[in-house]
């Protein structure tokens, strides 16, 4: 049986656009308030993958939400509630073209760019001699472009960004000073349960003016973490640091020929895959939270949803 949700496709009170993301189904009411839907999509390299993680759209939305109610007094975000595990409802802002990526160590998709050879990442030059998961002096901040639907995101720099007009040089250094202090906090809120938040990622945008941080934060499709306890001696030992992040999924693509480049293809991912990777979304949940996980019924899950949200919309 089937539990996860793929898709939605509602019709709400003055619903005035609906517009499919990778793993969010978003509804905007009066052109004034978004739904997000966390549905259990899952993608990894830009690519959505063919089957839903059961419980996953739950444990992102209620991270995220934990998150956005943890750092509201560094910067206002778009939430005012949540009425149902999945789902989010806030302000509508006009988002900025680019994603704030932050990285404290070199890994991932940095350190892939830097043993190929290069020592820019996004204009920030990265020293020679440096090994995979070592930590920067301090925390850099690598923009990528916000994609369309359909397209990859891409590395842009900050003199780029200013130079095409894309954030003014105000809105710029208020996106800078608010992506450090977020990251801060996540830090020390990451420390508090044993963890290292390695690298992230924030999306902002704009209401009436004032610059709002949209989207969600801190979860593993947008965040990785390592366990502190471990790193050092993994790190001296030349090993792979233990990890949460959706890291492992893109690990297991690689492994198996996939990386989202034309005429590669999608490996199986079986009913053994999927309840694997939701087992280790449930973990991920109860680390970074420090609370246990309460699956919500899987039963008539897109009846409940629509239902909680015409209480709060109507």
């Amino acid at each position: 049986m089937d539990l996860s949700i793929k898709q939605t496709d509602f019709n709400f009170k003055n619903q005035t656009s609906k517009y499919v993301g990778k793993v969010r189904d978003v509804y905007t009411i009066n052109n004034d308030t978004l739904i997000m839907i966390a549905t259990d999509r899952i993608s990894a390299f830009d690519v959505v993958l063919p089957k839903g993680i059961p419980y996953k759209g739950q444990v992102l939305n209620q991270i995220a939400s934990k998150f956005l109610d943890a750092t509201s007094d560094i910067v206002k975000n778009w939430k005012t509630s949540t009425p149902d595990p999945m789902v989010t409802v806030g302000y509508k802002c006009e988002p900025f073209p680019v994603e704030m990526i932050i990285r404290a160590y070199l890994t991932g998709s940095s350190w892939r760019t830097y043993k190929s050879g290069a020592r820019s990442i996004c204009g920030v030059e990265i020293p020679d001699g440096m090994k995979e998961n070592e930590r920067f002096a301090k925390p850099i901040i690598t923009p990528t472009t916000k994609a369309e639907q359909g397209e990859h995101d891409a590395d842009i720099s900050k003199e780029e960004i200013l130079l095409q007009g894309l954030v003014s040089a105000e809105d710029y250094a208020l996106l800078e000073k608010y992506t450090y202090e977020l990251f801060e906090r996540g830090s020390k809120m990451a420390a508090e349960k044993g963890l290292i938040l390695v690298d992230t990622k924030y999306e902002f945008g704009k209401r009436d003016g004032e610059i709002i941080l949209i989207d969600e934060i801190h979860t593993p499709d947008s965040s990785r973490y390592f366990y502190a306890d471990e790193y050092k001696e993994r790190f001296d030992k030349g090993e792979a640091q233990k990890q949460l992040s959706k890291e492992f999924v893109r690990e297991w693509l690689m492994e198996n020929g996939f990386q989202g480049k034309e005429g590669q293809v999608v490996p199986d991912m079986n009913e053994d895959r999927v309840k694997q990777i939701s087992d280790r979304y449930i973990e991920l949940y109860e680390i970074i939270t420090g609370e246990k996980f309460i699956k919500e019924s899987a039963e008539n899950i897109l009846h409940r949803i629509e239902d909680n949200i015409k209480d709060i919309i109507e």
